[in-house]
C-alpha cells in the first residue's frame, strides 16, 4: 500500500472525513481522495459515506492491505490469493533488489520444506516469506530461522495456544505425548562470508485450516483445531510480523528467547548431519544456533540436521 492510500485509511479510521478535508490535508485532488476510497473498497474495505464525510466501518478479514492497516513493522505486504511459492516469489523480489518485503498467501501449491519436503499449503493458512537485508556475516544468519521460530511460538502462545519449539525451527504442539506440527520454517540466504546479500525466512503456519485438509502422516494440527475455533489471521499474521521485527534487531537475544520455548533441550535426541548421527542429551543452544549434544563421551555442537526426540533410556 503506497503512503497516501496509508494516510487515507488512517483519516478514515478517525473519521467520518470530507473528500475537501481530506484533499486539503494531504494535498492531493479530490478525484486522488476517490479513487484512493475506491481503492480500499476493492481491497475489501468497509468505507461507508454521507452528507458528514467518509467513515471506515470495517477492515477485511486478510489480505495485503489487511495486515498492513496498523502494522507496527517497516514491512511492505504483498499478498496472493493463491501462489506456487512464497519463496519463489520472495527470491525474484531480491533480485530485483527489494527488501523489507513480506509475500503472504492464502493458499500455496508448490510449497516445500527442509530438505525439499513437501509441505502442503491449503487455502485458511498464513504462509508468508520475508525479505530482508540484515547487516550481518553469513555466520549468524541461522540466529534468524530461530527468531521467526521465536515469534511464532510467541504469536501462537498470545492467541492460547501452547506451542513449543522442536531444534532448529518446527513449532509444535503437543498433546497426550504426541508432538503435532503447527508451523514449518524453511530459510534461504545469499551472500559472502563477510555479508548477506539477503535472506528469506518461509514460515507456513495451519492457521485456519480443516483437519481434513491438513496432510495425512505428520501429525499436523492447526491454530483453529487447538482452539475450537477460527483465529483471526490478519491479527496473528501483524503479531507474528511485529514480533519477527523486534527479534530480528538482536539476534542473540532471539536465540536466548529460543531456549524458553525449546521442546528439544534435556530430551535424547538423534540427528542426522550430514557427517553423520549424533546420539545424546540435548543440553544447549549455543548462538547462531547450533544444538549442543552430550553423548555421553563428549559434547558436540550440531549445526544443521533433522533432529528426532527419543525415548528416555
Amino acid at each position: 500500500m503506497n503512503e497516501t492510500r496509508h494516510q487515507v485509511l488512517d483519516a478514515l479510521s478517525d473519521g467520518p472525513v470530507s473528500g475537501p478535508e481530506l484533499a486539503e490535508e494531504l494535498d492531493i485532488s479530490r478525484s486522488a481522495v476517490w479513487k484512493h476510497v475506491e481503492a480500499l473498497r476493492e481491497a475489501g474495505f468497509d468505507i461507508e459515506s454521507d452528507d458528514v464525510g467518509y467513515s471506515l466501518a470495517a477492515v477485511p478479514e486478510f489480505g495485503g492491505e489487511a495486515v498492513e492497516y496498523e502494522l507496527d513493522a517497516p514491512f511492505e505486504v504483498e499478498y496472493h490469493d493463491s501462489i506456487p511459492s512464497t519463496n519463489a516469489r520472495a527470491r525474484d523480489l531480491a533480485a530485483s533488489g527489494a527488501e523489507n518485503v513480506v509475500v503472504l498467501a492464502d493458499e500455496q501449491t508448490g510449497g516445500r520444506g527442509r530438505l525439499d519436503r513437501e509441505w502442503s499449503s491449503p487455502s485458511g493458512g498464513v504462509w508468508l516469506s520475508l525479505l530482508f537485508r540484515p547487516d550481518v556475516p553469513m555466520a549468524q544468519a541461522p540466529a534468524f530461522t530461530l527468531a521467526a521460530a521465536v515469534a511464532a511460538t510467541r504469536a501462537a502462545r498470545e492467541m492460547g495456544v501452547d506451542a513449543g519449539i522442536k531444534w532448529p525451527n518446527d513449532v509444535l504442539v503437543e498433546s497426550d505425548g504426541t508432538e503435532r506440527k503447527l508451523v514449518g520454517i524453511l530459510t534461504e540466504m545469499e551472500g559472502e562470508a563477510d555479508r548477506t546479500s539477503w535472506i528469506i525466512v518461509g514460515i507456513g503456519i495451519n492457521a485456519n485450516v480443516d483437519s481434513d485438509d491438513l496432510p495425512a502422516g505428520a501429525n499436523p494440527t492447526s491454530l483453529s483445531a487447538e482452539l475450537g475455533e477460527p483465529v483471526d489471521r490478519r491479527v496473528f499474521t501483524q503479531r507474528l510480523l511485529e514480533l519477527f521485527e523486534e527479534l530480528r534487531q538482536d539476534p542473540e537475544t532471539a536465540v536466548a528467547e529460543w531456549r524458553e520455548y525449546a521442546t528439544t533441550l534435556g530430551k535424547r535426541v538423534r540427528v542426522e548431519t550430514p557427517s553423520g548421527t549424533v546420539e545424546g542429551e540435548a543440553v544447549d543452544i549455543e548462538f547462531p544456533g547450533g544444538l549442543v549434544v552430550d553423548t555421553g563421551d563428549e559434547r558436540v555442537t550440531v549445526s544443521a540436521g533433522d533432529c528426532d526426540h527419543l525415548r528416555p533410556l
